[in-house]
């Protein structure tokens, strides 16, 4: 069998490197901890929504390098007539990156929980007169299935967010609504079984936080926030789950500290 991933062609590289601090507008910067108050569950709402861009790129490592990542393993698996999925689409930055590699006949359906995150999303993609095919859904991912026709789907940071007890039935969903060859791209946060490397890995984590102008209380209070709605698995696990849904290959191509990119293939 001759093998099914397109050679690239001459296509431009995507440019998805987010804003820097001094290039957003103030009420754009992501303060939501900074008061110190008594936490709740963090909650993609409309405080979070309006400052969501500034926030995850300061608190996720190369998170540029994982988009432009994403949209160069992402164009050599979408394919004309089948749907590409965003499960977790928030303000549709993933989905712009991929709107400048993906091939136009390809549609874009954006999923997500929050009716905020997806009013960001609607308002950047009309902003960037985008014009291929595309739906925002909004969806629980608890819920049963929502991929159909996929020669792609993304999940970047959002497994993450779904209760174990949904995720195998979340990942069995995505194959079975995936035509083969079609590819899964998992990005995630994670914990280790080594206590000693997952102390020093979470303490690296909170020094780039430190380094891109969060403060000690900004960290802990969002770090009690996502305490009962962010649960990591390990590497292992994940693999595990993605080879035992049905994903026959299955490949690491990013990791920085307790942070990994997975790339899956049906």
């Amino acid at each position: 069998m001759s093998d099914p991933v397109k050679m690239p062609t001459n296509r431009p590289a995507p440019r998805v490197a987010p804003l820097g601090a001094a290039e957003r507008d103030a009420s754009d910067r992501d303060r939501v901890f900074a008061e110190v108050k008594p936490q709740t569950d963090f909650k993609f709402n409309k405080q979070t929504a309006a400052v969501f861009d500034d926030m995850v790129s300061r608190s996720v490592p190369f998170y540029g390098e994982m988009q432009r990542m994403t949209a160069e393993i992402a164009a050599d698996f979408a394919a004309p007539g089948t749907n590409l999925y965003d499960l977790g689409c928030a303000t549709a930055t993933t989905l712009l990156a991929l709107d400048r590699t993906i091939d136009p006949g390809v549609r874009f359906v954006g999923v997500d929980n929050s009716a905020d995150m997806l009013a960001k999303a609607r308002t950047k993609l009309e902003a960037a007169g985008v014009k291929r095919a595309y739906d925002l859904v909004e969806a629980d991912l608890h819920k049963g299935r929502i991929v159909e026709n996929a020669s792609v789907a993304l999940l970047l940071l959002t497994l993450q967010f779904v209760r174990p007890l949904y995720r195998d039935r979340l990942v069995a969903d995505i194959v079975r609504g995936m035509n083969d060859r079609g590819c899964l791209i998992l990005i995630e946060k994670l914990t280790s079984a080594d206590t000693l490397f997952n102390r020093l890995f979470i303490k690296y984590y909170y020094d780039m936080k430190r380094r891109n102008g969060y403060s000690d209380i900004e960290i802990a209070q969002k770090r009690e926030a996502l305490e009962n709605v962010l649960i990591p698995y390990r590497l292992e696990e994940n693999v595990e789950m993605l080879k035992g849904a049905g994903f026959r290959s299955v490949e690491v191509f990013f990791r920085w500290y307790n942070f990994c990119g997975i790339v899956a293939v049906k």
